[in-house]
């Protein structure tokens, strides 16, 4: 017997297709099932954003903490620069081109109030901390941890990475698409859903294209520094790309990512190095991604977006987006907790900010992993000229 699995996207996918037609005809007690369903997994989606936040950012910076000295600096500088380039050039593309294809003014209804519908029972499970005190909190541990002696501490901390990535793995990531399939199905029963579509397929060619634009700019950029043709560092870095459009995974590609940055010429060792810790630290795709999707729905609810908002959320995205990596969906669940802190995000949109994320996954961490090669390019001409050695 032929046993048929789906990932994660054409589970999404599906839902998203089954919500839509089916909201139409849903009666109203059946329809009440999933606005249950959606308000119990929204209280437990906030019960574990600081959680996922302190469990995974402590590990990945204790982790590079003490990796190297120069080259370290060096290279979570470049990464981390270049991070909020992406972030800043999504922004700025999407309020010159965002408010011309997108209707405002597309009020959406909270999941547990669709047209005066009600979940049959709610139960509330409040957070142990608010986001920005989970973030102190892992940066204060993870700094802690990686400059001094003990391992004790690291260790607890690592056992709890472990428990919060089967939690996502186990729990958050199967549910998903019934929870994205119940905002589907109540924004089609309220009559939003094919605005919200519309604003979806616009969006996302508009973030290919930048995707496909960023990449270029970083090979451009390295190529000044190595003096190659930038159109070839890029071509031969396509095996990693495509093995990370199936992947979806940056931790998974590096072993590909590795051998095409060595035949792009940059040193072995550098590469060695560069490579696993820019799967890490650098998601310029990701970071282009979630501020384009998260300006998209702000102009459609005609939600104020001025600079000085977006720029301390990206600044604090950059950040966070070190605990990304190596988890499925990482990215998304990782800003979860700064998007409603920070943007006022309400369960409604961070569902939808799952569904328009998760669907383009894969060329998020394309864009990922092809850039790195383009930092290792970088960090193995200035250390070729200053001489350094790991």
């Amino acid at each position: 017997m032929i046993r048929i699995q789906l990932g994660l996207l054409p589970r999404i996918l599906i839902a998203i297709c089954l919500g839509i037609f089916i909201g139409h005809f849903l009666p109203e007690w059946f329809a009440r099932i999933f606005i249950t369903f959606n308000a119990l997994f929204g209280e437990f989606l906030g019960f574990i954003i600081p959680l996922i936040i302190v469990g995974l950012v402590i590990p990945a910076i204790g982790d590079i903490g003490k990796s190297a000295g120069k080259i370290l600096i060096l290279t979570a500088l470049i990464a981390y620069t270049a991070t909020l380039f992406s972030g800043f050039l999504s922004y700025f593309t999407g309020i010159t081109f965002f408010p011309s294809l997108i209707e405002p003014d597309i009020t959406l209804s909270p999941i547990e109030q669709a047209q005066g519908l009600s979940p049959y029972f709610k139960i509330n499970i409040p957070p142990l901390m608010n986001v920005m005190t989970a973030l102190i909190l892992a940066f204060t541990l993870g700094i802690g941890i990686a400059n001094i002696s003990s391992t004790a501490l690291k260790k607890v901390c690592n056992d709890f990475k472990e428990i919060i990535v089967k939690t996502i793995s186990i729990i958050i990531l199967p549910l998903l698409p019934l929870y994205i399939f119940g905002v589907f199905t109540n924004m089609s029963y309220t009559g939003q859903v094919y605005e919200i579509v519309t604003v979806f397929i616009k969006i996302i060619g508009i973030i290919f294209l930048l995707h496909l634009f960023l990449l270029i700019l970083q090979y451009g950029i390295a190529s000044l520094f190595v003096h190659k043709n930038p159109f070839k560092l890029l071509y031969t870095m396509l095996p990693a790309y495509f093995t990370a459009l199936g992947t979806q995974s940056s931790a998974a590609t590096i072993p590909v990512t590795l051998a095409q940055t060595r035949k792009n010429g940059v040193q072995e060792d550098i590469a060695d190095f560069v490579i696993p810790l820019c799967a890490t630290i650098h998601l310029s795709g990701s970071t282009l991604k979630i501020v384009a999707c998260a300006l998209a729905l702000m102009i459609m609810q005609d939600i104020p977006y001025d600079f000085e908002t977006f720029a301390g959320f990206i600044f604090i995205l950059g950040i966070t987006m070190v605990a990304a990596p190596g988890v499925p969906g990482g990215a998304i669940m990782a800003s979860l907790g700064i998007l409603s802190s920070m943007l006022g995000f309400s369960q409604s949109d961070q569902a939808l900010m799952i569904a328009l994320y998760i669907a383009m996954d894969s060329f998020g961490t394309a864009c990922n992993v092809t850039g790195d090669g383009a930092i290792a390019l970088i960090i193995d001409r200035v250390m070729r000229q200053k001489k350094l050695k790991l």
